[in-house]
């Protein structure tokens, strides 16, 4: 396990991420599904422009996380492509976030049949957004209480055998450099990143405000 620094969490880690995808911005967002494309639309970074971004707010009026605010500064394209926003109310070219239930997202990604078992987790994980990885389960950024860092936890959700959802990462940040390259997350399972001494600790806060203070949840299909 490796010990814990500033640059490991957050804006810093967020950072780090960027000055990867800028060094290859054609690269794919996962080798093994071409269809999540490549991490920068076009290979040109689209940022949300600064107006907008001020005035950009999670459902209740919820800032952005620190992590989630630095990448759209950078690029948007990646997190529209995964569905995050839909059309502003106003006509000045603005943003809206377009979170969905938990539920909704696995019915859209499962099909109706495996999507319904994760309907009754749909009034703890109201709002969620999906994000590119896996590919029989899933990954949800999972919006709720935050972690230390400001951070929300990345959720992986999973059909095989009995349907769970499992704490995989302890908010945007992490997931952008794993999936990146930046960082390396070792151990097996979807939790690996609890047993790693630099987010050992935040994800034990995620576990303890989401899923009871385990690092997952497992459910029958009916």
């Amino acid at each position: 396990m490796t010990s814990s620094t500033t640059a490991d969490h957050g804006v810093a880690l967020t950072e780090r991420a960027i000055s990867s995808v800028e060094a290859d911005p054609l690269r794919l967002v996962l080798d093994h599904n071409r269809f999540a494309g490549p991490w920068l639309t076009q290979g040109r970074a689209r940022p949300v422009p600064a107006a907008a971004l001020a005035a950009l707010a999670l459902s209740g009026g919820r800032a952005l996380s620190p992590s989630l605010r630095r990448w759209l500064a950078f690029d948007s394209g990646f997190l529209r492509r995964s569905g995050w926003f839909g059309p502003a109310d106003g006509a000045d070219g603005g943003l809206a976030l377009t979170p969905r239930p938990l539920g909704e997202i696995a019915r859209a990604e499962f099909g109706a049949g495996w999507g319904q078992t994760f309907d009754p987790l749909s009034e703890r994980f109201a709002e969620c957004f999906l994000l590119p990885g896996g590919s029989d389960s899933r990954r949800v950024l999972a919006v709720g209480e935050p972690d230390e860092y400001g951070e929300h936890p990345v959720l992986a959700l999973d059909i095989d055998d009995l349907p769970c959802i499992e704490l995989m990462y302890p908010g945007l940040d992490v997931y952008l450099a794993d999936t990146a390259g930046v960082i390396t997350v070792a151990g097996e399972g979807y939790s690996a990143a609890a047993r790693d001494a630099r987010y050992a600790a935040r994800m034990r806060t995620h576990a303890r405000n989401h899923l009871a203070g385990e690092l997952s949840e497992d459910f029958t299909r009916w």
